[in-house]
């Protein structure tokens, strides 16, 4: 263990009882620096949350953002292609596919194989195709408030329900809730939350439309 300063271990969640693993190692060898990264977010945190208490750092990892595109590119390359990144987003293995049909495949795979993979292994969803569909919904109301009474008429299932999934989807970072603004701070609390998807090109996934109409819609 001397030699290492850092320790990097990718996909922690799949190592059993890794939390209090990695307990021992920190409280044992506190001068070092263990990195844990995972694919399955939902499970790593819940193997390391009790364990690691106020041993651990979090830290997210979105998908690239404007001014690391702009960094990297430039502004005007990010006004060029503005379009293309409203419609498939800034996932990184997205951006490196050149030709549209890659670019589509990978955000549908990352559909199909990927992105509620956390939740339906992990939490007990008795109607999966509900949680698409309420997806969908989100999709095409961006920028509006969103109503749980109307969401659960839709879907048709109860209230408690869809507040459970939009939790779900949180923390699997699939979504992102922006609470209601207002001047009244005491109205603020009960006004109703706006839903935004982490990436546009998962979106349009999620609605299976990569036209230039789904750039419109966003």
């Amino acid at each position: 263990m001397k030699p290492y300063d850092l320790i990097f271990i990718d996909e922690a969640q799949r190592i059993p009882n890794v939390g209090y693993s990695i307990k021992l190692l920190v409280d044992s060898f506190p001068e070092k620096i263990i990195i844990l990264t995972g694919s399955s977010s939902l499970e790593l945190s819940g193997q390391l949350e009790e364990p690691l208490t106020g041993r651990q750092k979090q830290k997210k990892l979105y998908p690239l953002s404007v001014m690391e595109l702009e960094k990297q590119f430039g502004g005007m390359f990010l006004i060029e292609n503005l379009e293309e990144f409203l419609i498939f987003g800034s996932y990184p293995e997205v951006l490196k596919q050149e030709a549209i049909v890659d670019k589509t495949e990978h955000l549908l795979s990352i559909r199909d194989a990927y992105l509620l993979k956390d939740i339906f292994e992990l939490e007990e969803i008795k109607f999966r195709s509900k949680l698409f569909d309420l997806l969908r919904l989100l999709a095409f109301q961006i920028g509006n408030e969103v109503s749980m009474n109307e969401l659960a008429n839709k879907l048709s299932i109860a209230k408690q329900s869809v507040e459970r999934y939009l939790s779900l989807l949180e923390k699997a970072f699939v979504v992102k809730r922006l609470g209601g603004f207002s001047r009244n701070l005491r109205n603020e609390v009960t006004k109703s939350s706006r839903f935004y998807f982490f990436d546009n090109g998962v979106r349009n996934a999620v609605i299976n439309n990569f036209n230039q109409s789904a750039a419109g819609m966003i």
